[in-house]
């Protein structure tokens, strides 16, 4: 019985570290710094390996580990803000800040800038949604809200982001804010 704990450990293991990648993305969107994101992914597997007896079935332990990421990261805002504030507050960069690059195109560069500038909860469901591919009840899992929540975040990104981005459309009508040598009509 030994040889096959042994082996259920090994495979928990080969399987948690197959989402290594997504959950560093995920980090990354949330600490905003390479570094924390590192100790944040490096927290998550150490309370996912002892914790590995209350593991949810294959399938979902992809999302039962952002999960806990998600927890983690949250306990350590706690703890670095004794009067938390909610990521709401956050706010967007200026008008007058956007309006400085008018006639520049729309580049992954200046999309990750958008992105950025989101309040953190609307990150955190277009970085679980788009690039980690969860489905909105496993985001909703994730980040301990109402699914409802989650696609109204999701809309609400969606359209901070198209608002955020409308200033460098190349495309001509009402929604094309004037270019640096135009006059504004």
């Amino acid at each position: 019985m030994g040889a096959e704990v042994e082996r259920s450990e090994q495979d928990f293991r080969q399987a948690a570290l197959a989402c290594l990648d997504g959950l560093y993305r995920f980090a990354l969107t949330l600490a905003r710094d390479r570094g924390a994101a590192e100790d944040l992914v490096q927290e998550t597997y150490v309370r996912a390996l002892a914790a590995r007896h209350k593991a949810a079935p294959d399938e979902k332990l992809r999302s039962w580990l952002f999960v806990i990421l998600h927890n983690v990261w949250r306990n350590e805002r706690r703890r670095q803000r004794p009067r938390a504030e909610p990521d709401e507050v956050e706010r967007l960069p200026a008008r007058e800040d956007l309006a400085a690059a008018l006639d520049r195109r729309i580049t992954g560069e200046r999309l990750q800038q958008a992105i950025d500038a989101l309040p953190g909860p609307f990150r955190q469901v277009l970085a679980l949604r788009y690039e980690e591919e969860l489905s909105y009840k496993e985001i909703a899992e994730v980040l301990d809200c109402p699914a409802g929540t989650v696609m109204s975040r999701l809309a609400r990104a969606r359209h901070l982001l198209k608002d955020a981005l409308r200033p460098f459309s190349l495309l001509p009508g009402p929604h094309r804010r004037p270019g640096l040598g135009e006059v504004a009509r």
